[in-house]
């Protein structure tokens, strides 16, 4: 099948890892000396969210993600003539918002396990995972508030956040709601969903950035619609990668959003079909029944196509926001890299 990122004219010659590597390496100091302001034990649990430790504090080199929020700061930066350090406030601002919505989202959806380890509430407890959680937002204010574009920064920063609060607020409804009928989740909404929950902080990181560099307002919003549309077609690649991904790359079972009867893009666009299909998956999903059937019938209803589809239009867009506005340097080839990078992986 065509790799989603076919939609994207990404530059050839970008390294993207290494791209991420040097921003990670920028900010790394100054997101380690936040960490560092905290209470100790609450520092601790931080550090292993982080994948810098283990429990009881003893160092490891377990990893810490790729960083793309980082790495969206430094760039947005750079994007606007400034030097990349310039967003480094903002990508610790944003990737401690980023870890605190994962402590508190792990402990809501019940997950037991973040990149082959124990979540925080199943190594510490939900009390001291939820504490860890709030320290860390208290520290991403406090990082903007010191910077010289605070107040703007922090509007920035609130907006961000009260759009991912109601994307995790719509997600947990969703679960409760029927396959079938008036009340079941439409595709629409679940894209306003993902773009609150997943595209909000990303539009936040590279706009932040922009901002603490100097960007004009229009480079500053330009940057935003692109890390929004990024981040939903990112989340639209999970979803299909949640499916039928690979479990060596996604490091879950082959089916695993269907076993657990996710109302992910891709079974909500087969839904949406009129197809016999889709309403013996309707049927098959309410019973709770084969996963690797359901699988067969979204593919066959349309579903994977769909997503498909709705991602390269998501890349598309971010490429026409990053185009309205004139970025500096390598910057915007940097961007338009990243962009196809984390979501070419071939499906």
């Amino acid at each position: 099948m065509t790799p989603v990122s076919s939609a994207l004219r990404a530059p050839v010659d970008v390294d993207v890892p290494l791209v991420l590597r040097r921003c990670r390496e920028t900010v790394r100091p100054a997101l380690r000396e936040a960490i560092g302001r905290t209470h100790p034990w609450v520092g601790e649990m931080a550090a292993y969210s982080f994948g810098w430790c283990e429990v009881g504090g003893a160092p490891t080199a377990a990893s810490g993600g790729k960083g793309v929020r980082q790495a969206l700061a430094v760039l947005g930066a750079e994007a606007v003539g400034a030097p990349g350090r310039a967003g480094v406030p903002a990508a610790v601002a944003v990737e401690l918002t980023h870890v605190f919505s994962l402590l508190h989202d792990d402990i809501m959806d019940g997950d037991q396990a973040r990149r082959g380890r124990p979540t925080v509430w199943k190594a510490y407890g939900t009390g001291p995972a939820v504490l860890a959680g709030d320290a860390l937002f208290a520290l991403a204010v406090e990082t903007l508030a010191t910077t010289e574009a605070g107040p703007s920064a922090l509007r920035m920063l609130s907006a961000a956040l009260g759009d991912l609060v109601r994307g995790q607020a719509d997600d947990l409804l969703f679960a409760e709601r029927p396959w079938t009928g008036p009340e079941r989740v439409r595709s629409a909404q679940y894209l306003a969903m993902a773009e609150h929950k997943t595209g909000a902080l990303l539009g936040c990181a590279a706009a932040l950035g922009a901002l603490l560099g100097g960007g004009s307002p229009s480079a500053v919003a330009a940057l935003d619609r692109a890390g929004r549309r990024l981040g939903l077609a990112f989340q639209i690649v999970d979803d299909v990668l949640g499916i039928w991904g690979d479990p060596e790359v996604t490091g879950k079972p082959v089916y695993n959003d269907l076993r657990e009867r996710k109302k992910t893009f891709p079974v909500l666009a087969a839904l949406d079909s009129p197809s016999r299909e889709a309403r013996r998956l309707a049927a098959l999903l309410a019973s709770g029944g084969d996963p690797r059937e359901a699988a067969v019938l979204v593919e066959v209803a349309g579903g994977r196509a769909v997503a498909l589809d709705e991602a390269r239009a998501h890349i598309a867009a971010a490429e026409t926001a990053l185009a309205d506005v004139s970025l500096q340097g390598v910057a915007g080839d940097e961007l338009r890299a990243l962009s196809a990078f984390l979501v070419g992986r071939d499906l």
